[in-house]
This record gives structure tokens, C-alpha cells and sequence, in this order.
């Protein structure tokens, strides 16, 4: 697809409308309700849908069909982000009324590092066909050390702040309590940061870790800069929203990362076929369509799947509390007698 530089400015732009928009809409701290959360993501996804139509109109459907692909897995994918920003803000102890706040300008940050990772990407793939073998075979490895940590008890799991943030932290020094939305203060004469900042820099810092396997399987779905670009922005733009949409629903979520998983190998074998084929080797490739079906598939699956163990789980549970409130009964009656 050819994307002028007109284009490109104009889609800038309006990413950068939406973006000013939703920061004075939520300007004013204060905790989201699920009704707010609810809204504004079918306002995000219909905007990605919208946009979607907009290149069917102009593009034709094969860059309609690599923007939709690519935005649902992302957009699955960036689900897993949340288990960390999670995470991050119980070890910040961010006040509730804050989050979005934090949320926003911490994925703004994320949006920035991830444009330079796709321009890096697409640079790459550009010259060097060879790094799809690279790519593919990362996703692989990925896949299968997602069903490692998937099969693994991480009910303890803890965030730990990555080098660059201690660093930042221990060059400018942070606060000790929050200043409202102040992401710097003066204290003893010295300019340092107030816990505000150094969550928002966690969470955007943060995000380049899944950068690492969200952009090379964005690119096995399409080599086109603005279709990556634009699917990771609608992506992340509604991930605020999601946050406080499906926070407390995550956990149930209990078969997410083996569809992840799956995802990701798919892509990664897929990636593998491009590379042997673009070399010369006669072997089938594997279609927009399909992709996007077996993606789809996926996901549906494993959320079908989360909620039947969830609601065995809960029976379990149920049966087993029973049991024990029968056999203290039991027990209590024999005291007595």
C-alpha cells in the first residue's frame, strides 16, 4: 500500500487529536466507573473499526484485513500487559482517582518507543530478508515460554523496576508520597520526582519488554509501516480503558497466555514460510484470511475455555466448603455430647 507523506502527517495529526480529547475528558482526577470504562472502549474499537472500513474504501481489502489482523492481535496481546500494569501500580500504591492519569500518559510513552521500534523493524525487513527467519523463530521461542509461565505458580509474582528506571531514579531522586498529579517538586532545595512520574516511566519503560514480541508478530501478519503503526496505536490508545474495564476480571482469564501462545507460534511458523519462500523455496504461504480466522479462533476458545474452568473451579470450591462446614458440624456435635 502506498502512504504518502500527506497521509501519514494527517494520520499524526488525528492520533494526536484523539489523544488531547480523551487527556482533557479525564483531566480531572477521579476513580472510573465501569459504565465510563464500558463507553469509551466501544468508542476506541469502533474508532479502530471505523478506520478499518477507511482502508477497505481506499486501500482494498488486502490492507483492510492486514490492519484488522494486526489490530486483534495486538490488541490480545496487550491484554497480557495489563497483568503487569497490575503489578505496577500495587507496588507503587497508586490512589485510585490517579490511575487514568498515569494510564494515559505511561501508554503515551509506550506509543512513542513502540513508532521507533517499527521504523527500526521496518528498516530492517526492508534490507535484510533473512531476519524473518530471526523473527519467526523468536515468536516460537516466545510461544513456548509463555506455556512455561503459564504451567508455572506465579501467584507471588511481583514487579521489579528494570536498570533504566533505578538509574533515573537514583539521578534525579523521588519523592516520598504523592503531590497529585505533580510529576516534579522541590523538596530541600533539590528538584526531584514525585512517584507519579517514575509510574508513569514503569508503565511506558515497561511496555518496550512486549514490544519485543508484539512488533516482530505484527510484522508476520504485514511489511507495511502504517498498517503496524496505526494497529499498535488504536491498540494501545484503548488499553486505559481496558484496564479499568476487565481489571478485576483478569484472573478468570486463566488459559489466556496458552492462546497467546498459540498466537504466537502460529505467527511464527508463518513467518518461517514467508522467509523460505521469499529465498526461493517452494512452500505454501499463508493468507491475511486465514490469519485472521485462526487468531479470532483462538481467542474466542480460550475465553470459552477460562470461563468453564472458572466455573468448575468456583463448584470445586463450593462442594469443598460444604464438606468442611458439614464435617466441623460433625465434629462440634461430638463435643457436646
Amino acid at each position: 500500500m502506498e502512504v504518502s507523506v500527506t497521509l501519514w502527517v494527517l494520520t499524526i495529526v488525528g492520533l494526536a487529536a484523539l489523544i488531547t480529547i480523551d487527556f482533557l475528558i479525564g483531566r480531572k482526577p477521579h476513580d472510573v466507573s465501569i459504565k465510563e470504562a464500558g463507553i469509551w472502549t466501544v468508542v476506541w474499537i469502533a474508532l479502530a473499526g471505523l478506520f478499518g472500513l477507511g482502508l477497505l474504501l481506499f486501500g482494498g481489502g488486502r490492507p483492510a484485513g492486514e490492519f484488522f489482523a494486526g489490530f486483534i492481535t495486538e490488541k490480545s496481546l496487550s491484554v497480557d500487559n495489563l497483568f503487569v500494569f497490575v503489578l505496577i501500580m500495587a507496588k507503587f500504591a497508586v490512589p485510585s482517582q490517579y490511575q487514568q492519569r498515569v494510564l494515559l500518559v505511561g501508554v503515551l510513552i509506550a506509543l512513542v518507543l513502540r513508532a521507533v521500534f517499527i521504523a527500526a523493524g521496518a528498516a530492517v525487513l526492508a534490507n535484510f530478508a533473512w531476519v524473518f527467519y530471526l523473527f519467526g523463530a523468536f515468536l516460537i521461542w516466545t510461544a513456548w515460554k509463555l506455556i512455561q509461565e503459564a504451567r508455572a505458580d506465579e501467584e507471588d509474582a511481583e514487579f521489579e523496576e528494570n536498570k533504566l528506571l533505578r538509574a533515573v531514579e537514583r539521578r534525579f531522586g523521588v519523592a516520598d508520597r504523592y503531590h497529585g498529579t505533580k510529576l516534579w517538586i522541590r523538596e530541600n532545595g533539590k528538584r526531584v520526582m514525585t512517584p507519579m512520574l517514575v509510574v508513569m516511566l514503569a508503565i511506558g519503560t515497561t511496555d518496550v519488554l512486549f514490544a519485543l514480541d508484539s512488533i516482530p508478530a505484527i510484522f508476520g501478519l504485514t511489511q507495511d509501516p502504517y498498517i503496524v503503526f496505526t494497529a499498535n496505536a488504536f491498540a494501545l490508545m484503548g488499553l486505559r480503558q481496558l484496564y479499568f474495564l476487565i481489571g478485576g476480571l483478569l484472573k478468570k482469564l486463566v488459559h489466556l497466555s496458552y492462546g497467546l501462545s498459540v498466537i504466537l507460534g502460529f505467527i511464527g511458523v508463518k513467518l518461517v514460510l514467508h522467509a523460505l519462500h521469499e529465498s526461493g523455496v517452494h512452500v505454501p504461504e499463508i493468507g491475511i484470511p486465514v490469519s485472521l480466522g485462526v487468531i479470532c479462533a483462538v481467542l474466542i476458545v480460550t475465553t470459552i475455555t477460562s470461563l468453564m474452568a472458572n466455573k468448575k473451579q468456583a463448584a470445586a470450591d463450593a462442594a469443598r466448603e460444604e464438606t468442611e462446614g458439614e464435617t466441623e458440624g460433625v465434629a462440634q456435635r461430638s463435643i457436646d455430647a
